[in-house]
């Protein structure tokens, strides 16, 4: 029961989120690249005002933390009526007490333990982030210069070398994770929490025609080799994992 309400309020959470992090429009899958030195250099200037290096360390360095405690905050202060869509129980058996109320009794250090878990994983995602910042300037180079002629992007620049270009810019990135933003997108997730129930219902209409996943069990003897293979085990360790599986 603790369980499924805990995954149940880390998928609110991720669901309160995920508009944020969509706000950044996805590549399209197969892009042709710019080659048009005027172009490139144009956006490469663009992205230095609307991504400079370090923007990560400043994203995840007191916002995303701070935003998480918030999110986290408002997921566990909601009725485990609304959680109960995401955790498989029947809603009409729960009174309404709030997810905070029943981990007060399982783990008092409920959350503080939460916020040095979101702290320390921001602290050691900071260097991993920052490595591959680079690759992401470069992709947004070449995604400004696919979407803006090169006479676009010097108005867009003209307007970012200006004062008040730049302080615009230096926050674009960070705008849509602010306190004022998230406030209102965590009101997602309590709506998500009623729809679920209807959604859930809905996929298993839409999949009901596909087969049934496999167990191992039905598994041939040179699939399970190869499965053994891709996992980089045994076959006798593999074995012995999908029979404790079995014994729980």
């Amino acid at each position: 029961m603790k369980s499924a309400f805990l995954t149940a309020a880390t998928a609110a959470v991720i669901a309160s989120t995920a508009p944020a992090w969509a706000a950044e429009p996805a590549a399209p899958a197969a892009a042709t690249p710019v080659t048009d030195p005027a172009r490139i250099a144009a956006a490469r200037q663009t992205v230095d005002y609307v991504f400079p290096a370090g923007t990560y360390a400043r994203l995840m360095n007191g916002t995303l933390d701070k935003m998480m405690d918030s999110i986290m905050d408002s997921t566990m202060k909601m009725p485990l009526r609304q959680l109960a869509g995401l955790s498989g129980v029947d809603p009409g058996k729960l009174g309404p007490a709030s997810l905070a109320e029943i981990m007060e009794i399982y783990d008092p250090a409920f959350k503080q333990r939460m916020q040095i878990s979101t702290r320390t994983m921001m602290s050691e995602m900071i260097p991993l982030m920052t490595q591959v910042e680079p690759d992401v300037r470069a992709g947004l180079t070449q995604a400004y210069a696919g979407k803006y002629t090169a006479a676009q992007l010097d108005e867009l620049n003209t307007f970012f070398a200006t004062p008040t270009g730049k302080a615009y810019a230096a926050d674009s990135y960070l705008i849509m994770m602010s306190p004022e933003v998230m406030e209102k997108m965590q009101a997602f997730a309590p709506k998500l929490m009623e729809q679920m129930p209807s959604i859930v219902e809905k996929v298993k209409a839409a999949s009901a025609g596909l087969p049934a996943p496999r167990s191992y069990a039905e598994l041939s003897k040179s699939e399970k080799a190869r499965l053994a293979k891709l996992l980089g085990i045994s076959e006798t360790e593999l074995e012995k994992s999908e029979k404790a599986k079995a014994a729980q």
